[in-house]
C-alpha cells in the first residue's frame, strides 16, 4: 500500500510551496504510475518517481523473495531460483515488469494458494542505463512468481576474483556490489529503493569457502557448500550483498564482529575495534540499532568504494586498514547509515541526499564522540575541502541536493553534494537552533519514517510541520528551499575550520615561502587528517626541487597510507614528478577504489599523460570491479 503522503501529493505539496513564500517554478508532483520511462522518452522528472526502473510499483509491490543461489566459479556464474511474492495494486491484472541486466531466464512460474503454473514472459526493450525489462503474464489473483535464471560472467554487480587477486592466494572470492541499480544483474526484482523487501536465502559453495549476506549470519556455520541466512526487516534492493570466499570470523564487541580473509583478520580487528562503541555511541543519541548484530566484511582491494552500508554487514575496502585508526570514520559512516539510509531510505537516487547527507553528518558526530573535539572538527573540515573542490568542477544541476537524474546514469548523482552539501546543511540546522533541539528532531525523524523510503518533498514537509514550526524565529523556509534546489552554497553558509587547520596553513605558508625547510616541520602528532589538509592544500604547481625537498623529508612517495599516497601521486602528476610513476603504477594496479583511481586517471588525462593512462588501464583492469572498468572505461574513451 503506498502512504498516505504519497496519495496526498497535490495537497501535500502545495501547502509546502506555499508555506515556503517562493516563487520559483517547482517540478510537478508525480503521476504515481511507478514505471521508469526509457531515457530517450521521458519528458519531465517528478518527485517520488524512479526513472531508473522498469518497474510497475503502480501495479505490483513486491514484499518477499526467496532466493536458491548457486555460486559456479567455474563458469563465474550464479545460478538461481527467486520467488517473488507480490501485494497487487491494481484491480485489474496487468503484466508484471521486473528490472533485469544480462539475465538468462530459464522459466517462470506464477502461484497462488498453492498452486503453480507455467506462465508467458518476454523481455522488452534493452536500454544501456537500465538493463532490460523482463514482463511476466500472471493469472488472474496470482501473488507469487518464481524465476530460474542465471547470470553473465561479466555482471555488472559481480565481481569474480582469482585466487592471485585474493590475500590467501589459494581461493577464488565472489562478491556483489548492488548500489545503485546492479541488483538487477543476479536477480529478476523490482529494483528501486522505493520497494522495500524482506528475504530468505539458501547459497550453495564449493566446500570450503564460506558464504555471507547482507543478513542473518552464522560465523560457526559448517563448511558443507549450504548456507541459509534471513533478512526479516524489509530493505531496498540495492541492499543486497553476497560474497564468498575464504572466510575467518573474529568478535570485536557483543554484537560486532570481522569476516575477512585470516590473512587479515588481526589486523582488521584491531584497526577497527571501536566499532562497538561507535555502535552504542549512535544508539545514545538516534535510538535503538534494529538490525540485530553489525558486522563487517573486509574485501579484497579491487572494491570499488570505500564502504558499502548493506544491513547487519558491511562491506569494507583494506585501503582503511592505515595502522592508527585515522581511517575509520569510513566505518562510522557505514554504521550511520543504519539509521539513515537503510532505516530511512531515498525514494529514488534523485534523493540521495537524504542518504548520505544525513550519513555524514552524523558520522561527523560520532567521530567526535570517540576521538574528540578536534577530530571532529578536522574531518569537517577535510569535507568542507572536498565539497568546494567538487563544486569548482561540477556544472550547476549536478550542485543541488534534490539533483535531476532523470535520463541519465544513476551514478552521476554520487559526488560530494548529497555526502558533503547535505551534511552542511543538517549542520546549520544544528547550528540555528542548538544541538539538543536538532537531535530531539532527528530522533523523531528516523521513527516517524523507519523503514520507509521517502522523497525530498516528503521531508521538507515533515521539516515544514516540526523544526519550522517550532523554531520559526530561526530558520527561514526559502532558505532551506535554496540549500536544496539551488546550486552552490548559499551566502553565509557555514565554513568548518579548526586551530590545527589554521596551524598547517601557516607552515605550508611558511615553507613555500622558503623561510621554514621541510626538515624543520614536526610532523610527529600530525594524522592523516594533517597530511591530507596540508598536501590538498598545496599550489597546483610547485617547483622541482621543492618536490624533492619534500618526497626526500617525509618519504610521501612510499607512504603506506593510501589516503596520504593518494594526495601526493596527484601532486606529482600535475607536476610531472617522474620518481613517483612507479608508485602510481604501483598503486592503480593493486587498488580498485573508485574514489581514487577515477580521480588520478583523470589527473593523467589533464596532465598530458594520456598515453600513460591507458597503458595503465589496459594492465590493471583485470583486477578492477566491473563498476571500475566501466567508470574509467568511459572517462579514457568516452565516445
Amino acid at each position: 500500500m503506498l502512504s498516505n503522503a504519497r496519495r496526498l501529493w497535490p495537497v501535500l505539496l502545495a501547502a509546502l510551496f506555499a508555506a515556503t513564500s517562493c516563487g520559483d517554478p517547482v517540478t510537478a508532483p508525480p503521476n504515481d504510475t511507478g514505471a521508469a520511462a526509457a531515457p530517450d522518452t521521458a519528458t519531465e522528472a517528478s518527485p517520488g518517481d524512479d526513472y531508473h526502473s522498469f518497474a510497475n510499483t503502480q501495479d505490483y509491490r513486491t514484499r518477499h523473495i526467496d532466493l536458491d543461489l548457486s555460486v559456479d566459479f567455474n563458469r563465474k556464474v550464479i545460478v538461481g531460483t527467486a520467488r517473488l511474492w507480490l501485494e497487487r495494486l491494481s484491480e485489474s491484472n496487468p503484466v508484471l515488469v521486473l528490472d533485469t541486466r544480462d539475465l538468462t531466464v530459464n522459466s517462470a512460474r506464477a502461484g497462488g494458494d498453492g498452486d503453480w503454473h507455467e506462465v508467458r514472459y518476454s523481455f522488452g526493450k534493452p536500454s544501456e542505463l537500465l538493463g532490460t525489462p523482463l514482463n511476466i503474464e500472471l493469472p488472474e489473483h496470482a501473488t507469487s512468481v518464481e524465476i530460474r535464471y542465471e547470470t553473465a560472467p561479466n555482471a555488472l554487480g559481480l565481481q569474480w576474483l582469482s585466487p592471485e587477486q585474493t590475500a590467501g592466494k589459494h581461493h577464488p572470492f565472489l562478491y556483489s556490489q548492488a548500489q545503485s541499480i546492479q541488483a538487477r544483474s543476479f536477480v529478476p526484482l523490482q529494483d528501486t529503493p522505493g520497494v522495500r523487501i524482506t528475504y530468505t536465502a539458501t547459497v550453495r559453495t564449493p566446500p570450503d569457502l564460506r558464504a555471507v549476506m547482507g543478513a542473518s549470519n552464522e560465523p560457526n556455520a559448517p563448511l558443507d557448500g549450504v548456507f541459509e541466512f534471513d533478512m526479516p526487516q524489509a530493505i531496498p534492493s540495492y541492499l543486497l550483498a553476497i560474497a564468498v570466499g575464504d572466510l575467518d570470523f573474529q568478535a570485536i564487541g557483543p554484537r560486532t564482529g570481522i569476516y575477512a580473509e585470516r590473512e587479515i583478520l588481526d589486523a582488521a580487528a584491531a584497526e577497527f575495534a571501536d566499532t562497538e562503541e561507535m555502535l552504542e555511541t549512535a544508539e545514545a543519541a538516534y535510538g535503538p540499532y534494529r538490525w540485530g548484530r553489525y558486522d563487517l566484511l573486509v574485501l579484497p582491494p579491487s572494491f570499488p568504494f570505500g564502504g558499502m552500508e548493506n544491513p547487519r554487514l558491511s562491506f569494507v575496502t583494506p585501503t582503511l586498514l592505515a595502522g592508527d585508526k585515522s581511517l575509520v570514520s569510513t566505518i562510522a559512516h557505514e554504521l550511520a547509515h543504519s539509521w539513515s539510509g537503510n532505516l530511512v531510505t531515498n525514494a529514488t537516487w534523485r534523493d540521495l541526499w537524504l542518504n548520505e547527507g544525513f550519513t555524514t553528518y552524523l558520522t561527523y558526530r560520532i567521530m567526535q564522540v570517540i576521538y574528540g573535539d578536534e577530530r571532529y572538527r578536522l574531518e569537517l573540515a577535510l569535507g568542507y575541502a572536498e565539497l568546494r573542490e567538487a563544486l569548482e568542477e561540477l556544472e550547476d544541476k549536478d550542485e543541488l541536493l534534490a539533483v535531476d537524474v532523470h535520463g541519465r546514469d544513476s551514478e552521476t548523482v554520487f559526488t560530494s553534494v548529497p555526502y558533503e552539501k547535505g551534511a552542511l546543511f543538517l549542520y546549520e540546522l544544528e547550528q540555528a537552533i542548538g544541538r539538543d533541539a536538532f537531535d530531539k528532531f532527528l530522533l523523531d525523524y528516523f521513527n516517524a519514517f523507519a523503514f520507509r523510503s521517502i522523497a525530498t518533498e516528503e521531508f521538507l514537509i515533515y521539516l515544514d510541520g516540526t523544526l519550522l514550526a517550532t523554531h520559526a524565529d530561526k530558520l527561514d523556509a526559502a532558505r532551506i528551499r535554496q540549500w536544496v534546489f539551488e546550486p552552490g552554497l548559499p551566502e553565509g553558509a557555514p565554513v568548518p575550520t579548526s586551530e590545527d587547520l589554521v596551524s598547517l596553513a601557516s607552515t605550508r605558508h611558511e615553507w613555500l615561502s622558503g623561510n621554514v625547510p621541510a626538515r624543520s616541520i614536526d610532523t610527529s602528532a600530525w594524522t592523516y587528517h594533517h597530511w591530507k589538509l596540508f598536501l590538498d592544500g598545496m599550489p597546483k604547481q610547485l617547483r622541482r626541487d621543492k618536490l624533492e625537498e619534500l618526497d626526500e623529508t617525509f618519504a610521501l612517495t612510499g607512504a603506506g597510507n593510501s589516503e596520504i599516497a593518494f594526495s601526493w601521486l596527484r601532486i606529482a602528476i600535475r607536476n610531472h614528478y617522474d620518481p613517483a610513476y612507479g608508485r602510481l603504477e604501483e598503486f592503480l594496479h593493486s587498488i580498485g577504489r573508485l574514489k581514487f583511481i577515477r580521480v588520478l586517471y583523470k589527473d593523467m588525462l589533464d596532465a598530458g599523460m594520456s598515453e600513460m593512462a591507458r597503458d595503465s588501464f589496459a594492465t590493471a583492469s583485470p583486477g578492477y570491479h566491473p563498476l571500475a572498468i566501466k567508470a574509467i572505461g568511459d572517462l579514457l574513451t568516452p565516445e
